[in-house]
């Protein structure tokens, strides 16, 4: 998704912090969702029990309605990169389960994604799974005030490219905070010191798309749905920070679905 060129949004610590409580109630999200994740699942309850705990949790989805999304998750699974819509499909033995999800409350919206085994995935596929996560936190570590984006798409882009896999282009990370979608653009890839300056204030989700293949992509007729060019797994992970006078702050978590 590109994104217009526009001015910074510098949020207030204040603000950061609600920010901060939008994107608590996605990780509490996603637990919810990751207790019903097995064989036999469809994908449509998932959506339905994320739909369920946001509303009781006084926050609406982010993503239902937006621009034309009808779910309230985005529910990818194997080849499919992104923006999958949940539907009929039933989740199987072997399969992988990219959840992202989007809350919004009190003017501001949390968002983030993580990438779930379904039963007895092949080895290759959980290496994928786990370089992809460490190429997240490897993109934090270069999110500081004073680095570019380039610095975060870099040091995912050399890890993961290190086993051959695809770094997808078309896709990107973004700024968020009072819109789901702002600017800047943070890329997956990228050289060192190019691109946009980082500054305090700015709260923005890194995101590496990582594909077992080759990195291009198609989007399905229905608009949104993109899959792999060679069908082969993607994997998903997403973080919500801030960047502040004090440091780089996580505003998103897994701690409360991982052991």
């Amino acid at each position: 998704m590109k994104l217009k060129k526009d001015k910074y949004k510098l949020y207030t610590p204040e603000e950061i912090q609600q920010i901060k409580e939008s994107s608590l109630i996605v990780g509490k999200t996603l637990a919810e969702v990751a207790k019903r994740i097995a064989p036999g699942v469809p994908l449509m309850l998932l959506d339905r029990v994320a739909e369920d705990f946001i509303r009781a949790s006084g926050a609406e989805p982010s993503f239902k309605g937006y621009r034309g999304f009808p779910s309230t998750l985005c529910v990818s699974v194997n080849e499919v990169v992104v923006h999958g819509i949940p539907g009929n499909q039933i989740l199987q033995d072997g399969d992988i389960v990219s959840i992202d999800c989007g809350v919004y409350k009190n003017g501001f919206h949390g968002d983030y994604a993580y990438t779930f085994p379904v039963g007895n995935v092949s080895k290759d596929t959980l290496l994928l799974i786990e370089r992809t996560k460490q190429s997240l936190y490897l993109g934090i570590e270069q999110a500081k005030a004073g680095n570019t984006t380039g610095d975060i798409g870099n040091a995912i882009q050399r890890y993961v490219e290190s086993f051959g896999y695809g770094v997808v282009r078309d896709l990107c990370g973004h700024g968020c905070g009072r819109k789901l979608h702002e600017f800047p653009e943070v890329n997956n890839f990228g050289r060192p010191k190019q691109g946009v300056l980082l500054k305090p204030g700015m709260v923005i989700c890194i995101e590496p798309m990582i594909n077992r293949g080759t990195y291009k992509v198609k989007t399905e007729p229905d608009g949104w749905t993109v899959r792999t060019l060679d069908r082969k797994p993607s994997a998903h992970f997403e973080h919500q920070i801030a960047l502040t006078e004090k440091g780089t702050e996580m505003l998103s978590t897994y701690e409360y679905f991982e052991n």
